[in-house]
């Protein structure tokens, strides 16, 4: 018997699809962005573009804009390809500063820029 719930286990979101609303393949999950005090998921890092791995750039999409469709067994992001391609987004060296010292300024970044698109400021 299948149990409908809502908790996921972190490891099974990585490599999960990204589809924009028209259905389109935009990327893959590649991590999470995990708020160390209230250990809520803020962003979904989405691995975007790139060819085999190479050439891929990593989007931080604020977690409150996703939204899973069983269907596809993937998730749905309500933007895109061309606002996909002009978002915020960095190498996986940049990438690793948002769980360090100074992240301020690439967040403030991801804010502004998802902010337009209803994503609520955490």
């Amino acid at each position: 018997m299948a149990h409908d719930h809502k908790l996921i286990l972190a490891s099974r979101v990585e490599h999960t699809p990204v589809f924009n609303e028209d259905g389109w393949l935009v990327g893959h999950i590649k991590d999470l962005s995990i708020d160390r005090e209230t250990g809520q998921v803020e962003h979904a890092i989405m691995s975007f573009g790139g060819f085999l791995g190479v050439g891929n750039r990593l989007h931080p999409l604020p977690w409150s804009i996703l939204r899973y469709d069983a269907g596809q067994k993937g998730f749905i992001v309500p933007l895109s390809r061309q606002e996909l391609e002009d978002a915020p987004h960095y190498d996986a060296s940049e990438l690793e500063e948002f769980g360090g010292a100074t992240p301020d300024v690439k967040l403030a970044k991801v804010f502004d820029y998802y902010g337009q698109f209803a994503a609520p400021p955490i």
